[in-house]
């Protein structure tokens, strides 16, 4: 027989099960504000309202460049911009802020940029309170240097293009270094009246209109990017005007870019033709923006100063840090505020990331650089194949453009890993094509 149960407890039991279906819709009405709010408490470090401490934004001229004006207004971010003057091994072993040549590390360089400036002068980069005195220094720079060089060196461009326009690309650097008061600092990446982020680089504005894109317009996130990439970004100057056009057409990618540059662009054609092998070819400029673009922390919406200007704390004061520097300087700020691992753990899977694409990177510049040595005896032969002669150099001109895209930028690989592991593979074949093809155009069978 069923039992049916006690009518008191029965009585009971159903006002606990009311009282669980009021607390559950009582639950579901509230834990939509109770997840905005968690959301916006997350939120706050990377998208602050307002930079902290500041009094009168409106103190500042619109013309003023000198970034020590701006640091008694906002002494917090001014302090943290002056410890990029600190010159510091990276905590990897690539990179760093000390001016040491590249070509200590990688000697091929020597062989692969011969003919060229920089195989004369290439030192790692320091922090931006050095840009205008390593462009002054630069064994690069020669009395018909042109003014387009220091477009990503001084506070001072803004002033000079709104004076100038364009002009000021062919005008010789010498003539423009007597008006070059200030380094990289606030007025590059800031509108003094508000704080807000804007691009100063004419050609970064410009670049990215031809894509669609009005960095006028941009949301803050994004331009938490774009102001570094104004700067860190691959670029080429235009044959007579020497203005500075990025080579964005085609797409990022290291072969869209190549292929780009393959339809000569405004008549360009090369930076230099290599004196051994007679390749015409290109120099990659610190292409970070294009990488990490495509990488996997930009496809997750993460801009670069998220992880290389992250919020810190200073005096219960919250702000985004101007020491622009490696994120593994300050690991607690940038990685953990996603990655949970210890710190140990994030440096050493990082090392062990940047250490990958160095030893594909060393492999492919030193393919690269028998390469050039390879065409230089071939097109010494007596009866050289010229039109394989000249399969053999387009085959090197691609080599070594993949291969210095990875060698020009500043993370060793860490922007775009799997892009970089596969395009200097890639690299390294065409410099193996290059050679059989160099034999063969000089009939050397062995």
């Amino acid at each position: 027989m069923k039992c049916h149960g006690d009518p008191v407890a029965n009585g009971r039991q159903g006002k606990e099960r009311g009282m669980k279906v009021k607390n559950k819709n009582v639950f579901f009405k509230v834990f939509p504000g109770i997840a905005l709010v968690v959301l916006f408490l997350v939120l706050i470090p990377v998208f602050p309202a307002a930079p902290a401490g500041a009094e009168k934004p409106t103190a500042i001229s619109d013309a003023e460049t000198d970034p020590a004006v701006w640091g008694k207004i906002y002494p917090l971010q001014y302090n943290s911009y002056l410890k990029s003057k600190e010159m510091a091994a990276s905590p990897t072993g690539f990179g760093g802020s000390i001016k040491v040549q590249k070509s200590v590390m990688q000697p091929e360089m020597l062989m692969n940029f011969k003919g060229n400036a920089f195989s004369k002068d290439y030192s790692e980069d320091r922090g931006h309170p050095y840009s205008m005195d390593d462009l002054k220094e630069s064994k690069r720079v020669t009395p018909i240097t042109p003014g387009s060089c220091m477009t990503c060196k001084t506070s001072n461009l803004r002033n000079i293009y709104k004076d100038m326009g364009w002009n000021y690309a062919k005008t010789p650097l010498a003539e423009l270094l007597p008006v070059i008061k200030h380094t990289i600092a606030c007025a590059n990446c800031h509108d003094p009246q508000g704080m807000q982020l804007r691009v100063s680089n004419p050609a970064f504005i410009e670049a990215m209109g031809k894509r669609g894109i009005d960095v006028a317009k941009a949301p803050r996130q994004d331009m938490r990017s774009y102001v570094c990439g104004q700067c860190h970004s691959e670029y080429f100057l235009e044959p007579k005007t020497s203005r500075v056009i990025f080579p964005w057409d085609k797409g990022l990618k290291p072969q869209e870019i190549y292929a780009y540059y393959q339809n000569l662009p405004s008549g360009f054609e090369m930076d230099w033709q290599h004196p051994d092998s007679q390749a015409r070819m290109l120099k990659a400029q610190h292409p970070d923006f294009e990488l990490a673009t495509n990488g996997f922390h930009g496809k997750m919406g993460l801009a670069c100063a998220n992880c290389h200007m992250p919020s810190v704390q200073e005096g219960g004061v919250q702000y985004s840090s101007h020491w622009v520097t490696s994120p593994l300087k300050h690991i607690q700020a940038s990685c953990r505020t996603c990655h949970q691992q210890d710190e140990p753990l994030i440096l050493e899977r990082v090392k062990t990331k940047q250490n990958d694409v160095f030893q594909l990177l060393h492999t492919a510049g030193q393919t690269i650089a028998r390469a050039h040595e390879a065409l230089g005896k071939a097109g010494a032969a007596p009866k050289v194949n010229k039109a394989e002669l000249g399969k053999a150099r387009e085959l090197l001109r691609n080599a070594q453009w993949l291969w210095d895209f990875f060698a020009a930028e500043n993370s060793m690989g860490f922007h775009n890993a799997d892009e970089a592991q596969g395009t200097l593979k890639q690299s390294n074949d065409l410099a193996k094509q290059a050679i059989g093809m160099a034999r063969k155009a000089a009939g050397i069978k062995n």
